[in-house]
């Protein structure tokens, strides 16, 4: 198995620290707003890599965090004239909401950042004792200058770093580019007491907490977007490091590439935010799903106005070869594995394109392979495929009887309206009841501040 590396900008061979353990954390999100395109990238394709490990290897800890503490959080919060830890559970849930819709796996652990405050200070604590980390104006900054090896993640100079970043120029801070790892609060922002006062911490140092307090000092793969590379993970590989003495946070850093909407960068100046809960509307989550695995993940993905349609229609293909093999019978205790060419296309850097082409060409045989033998093998190969990929999950029969196409839309929107009428009446046992109706039709209703929305299940 050989997946590239960032830190040596190398494709290299995957070899674990321990052969009877994988370790692999990913950062999640932040989770002040509703998740788009972008968010819901790294979540599939490290889902996808999870499979494959889990495959490869006896036993793999995945662990993905969730940030409910942040600026973010609190200008959303101070938007709504919510209370800030309302703000968390509401787009914690939907973010859940949108990745099983998406058919992403929960990972071993989901740790949050508040869950973490106590190891948070000893670390910082740590820092401070040796050397890596000093008190300013209530702040405690990371010195970057005390880490020689800082910018070699991103392969950038200090110059480079401060040229290229939004940088905090405050005049506590001995160098610019030093980061903070804790900062004060007021009595309108949540806090902890601490030995620098009541605040929170800075954004890099819960990660390195989490990393350690879940998988250990080292772990095998960090992953996440290509946009956390720096400062997020430079910062993070830097603090880890110093405070444990320069062993290294990773052996192996993975970083999935950016999702543009028609050639352009997703902005909201732009108008072009597009969000996963959306586009559930427009066609189910496997579709949405292999769309984003349509290109290689390191790739840049160029998301257009047909990519759903093009996914969905791939999807029908796929889904009626399994049908053309009915006459197999097929249960849960038989084998699905996928082929050797299926394989190698995964394990050569996660290689999805080539892996689909493997599995579009698996289903075409299923119209010209008679032997029964050789069908329940087909089957076995084509359903293995899809497991690995987190596709064909359904009957074909559930998929086409599915279609939301086929959605009276008219009746779900007057349903709904029915139900908010009921909700501003206070009838709550009628809103209820429409809410259960609506489930029984396959659809789930999210409430949150800009209306109630709605997809197939």
């Amino acid at each position: 198995m050989y997946l590239y590396n960032t830190l040596t900008r190398s494709k290299q061979e995957f070899v674990p620290r321990d052969s009877n353990l994988v370790s692999m954390y990913v950062c999640g999100p932040t989770v002040y707003s509703y998740a788009h395109i972008g968010n819901a990238r790294p979540a599939v394709v490290f889902d996808v890599l999870a499979r494959l490990l889990r495959y490869n290897y006896k036993h793999v800890i995945y662990v993905r965090n969730i940030t409910d503490i942040d600026d973010k959080i609190n200008a959303s919060a101070a938007e709504q004239g919510v209370p800030i830890a309302q703000i968390a559970e509401r787009y914690t849930r939907a973010y859940h909401q949108d990745l099983d819709a998406l058919g992403v796996l929960p990972p071993d652990a989901e740790p949050k950042a508040t869950e973490n405050i106590a190891q948070i200070i000893a670390m910082i604590r740590d820092l401070i004792n040796k050397g890596h980390a000093y008190v300013a104006e209530n702040h405690v900054l990371f010195d970057v200058a005390s880490f020689a090896e800082y910018g070699r993640l991103s392969n950038r100079s200090q110059d480079d770093m401060l040229a290229g970043a939004r940088v905090e120029v405050a005049p506590y801070k001995k160098n610019p580019a030093d980061f903070v790892l804790w900062k004060p609060s007021g009595d309108d922002l949540p806090g902890w007491d601490s030995p620098w006062g009541r605040g929170r911490p800075g954004w890099h140092i819960e990660c390195s907490v989490m990393v350690k307090v879940h998988l250990g000092k080292t772990i095998d793969i960090h992953g996440g977007g290509h946009d956390l590379i720096f400062p997020h993970h430079e910062n993070e590989l830097a603090q880890s490091a110093c405070v444990h003495d320069h062993e290294p946070l990773a052996r192996f850093w993975v970083h999935n590439g950016f999702v543009n909407v028609n050639s352009e960068k997703m902005s909201k100046s732009l108008g072009n935010v597009l969000l996963v809960r959306d586009l559930l509307q427009q066609a189910p989550g496997e579709a949405v799903r292999l769309a984003l695995l349509s290109a290689h993940y390191r790739a840049p993905l160029d998301w257009t106005d047909d990519a759903l349609l093009q996914a969905k229609r791939r999807l029908d293909g796929l889904y009626q070869s399994v049908r053309d093999l009915h006459d197999v019978p097929f249960g849960a205790e038989q084998a699905r594995h996928p082929p050797q060419a299926f394989l190698q296309a995964l394990n050569d850097d996660l290689n999805t394109p080539r892996a689909l082409a493997e599995l579009s060409a698996l289903a075409r045989s299923a119209h010209t392979v008679c032997d029964p033998a050789s069908r329940a093998v087909l089957k076995g190969e084509i359903l293995g495929c899809g497991e690995m990929l987190g596709i064909l999950q359904q009957e074909p029969e559930a998929w086409f009887a599915g279609d939301v196409n086929d959605v009276d839309t008219g009746l779900i929107n007057k349903l709904i309206a029915e139900r908010d009428q009921a909700r501003r009446e206070k009838d709550y046992a009628k809103a209820d009841k429409v809410r259960d109706e609506l489930s029984a039709m396959g659809v789930a209703i999210e409430d949150g501040p800009e209306g109630t929305r709605w997809r197939q299940l």
